[in-house]
């Protein structure tokens, strides 16, 4: 996916200001099982996948809980880091091989001061991935794994043909066995 779709998905930026961010972007290829970002470091970059597939997760006792995937046209960011310039809690392992732009935090934030309308991306970025929070914690509340399932089944059918189970399982916060219960009962 190309950055200026991706700047676009958060909010359709004018053309000039959309060349700002652009003139500050660089794209590099990094392989797979990368752990791109890791807990307790301030992280100074976010990245746009262009292509690959990403995970997040934290560490509990001894396994690691993922909770989130991001593909193509998803943005990388730990929100610790960007928002309040603390270290992180998750890491990010990249899935597959991945293409990504990367932008340095610190020139992101200079875009805003200096441009109204990048402001106002960041703005609506920030309260889309606050959304995208909130939907994963109230599902994760109310809704049983075998729906959460389902909900991923529909929302993200490419996930589950990119992703190992162990981590699909970890995301939907059952076991394997449980997650092969599942899948066999859906079938």
């Amino acid at each position: 996916m190309q950055l200026t779709q991706i700047l676009d998905q958060v909010l359709p930026l004018p053309e000039s200001s959309r060349d700002k961010i652009v003139q500050r972007v660089y794209e590099t290829n990094f392989a797979k099982n990368l752990l791109l970002m890791k807990a307790g470091r301030v992280e100074h970059c976010l990245y746009f996948i262009k292509s690959g597939i990403v995970r997040a997760y934290a560490d509990k006792d001894d396994h690691e809980i993922t909770f989130w995937f991001g593909s193509e046209g998803a943005t990388i960011v730990s929100m610790n880091s960007y928002v309040a310039g603390k270290p992180g809690y998750e890491h990010i392992e990249l899935l597959e091989p991945c293409v990504l732009y990367v932008l340095r935090a610190e020139e992101l934030q200079q875009l805003y001061r200096e441009d109204l309308q990048i402001a106002n991306w960041g703005r609506k970025f920030a309260e889309k991935e606050l959304i995208k929070t909130e939907e994963r914690l109230i599902s994760r509340q109310f809704k049983t794994a075998a729906q959460r399932y389902r909900e991923l089944m529909a929302d993200s059918p490419a996930l589950l043909q990119r992703v190992p189970l162990s981590h699909i399982a970890s995301y939907l916060g059952i076991t394997q066995v449980s997650l092969s219960r599942i899948r066999s009962e859906i079938r």
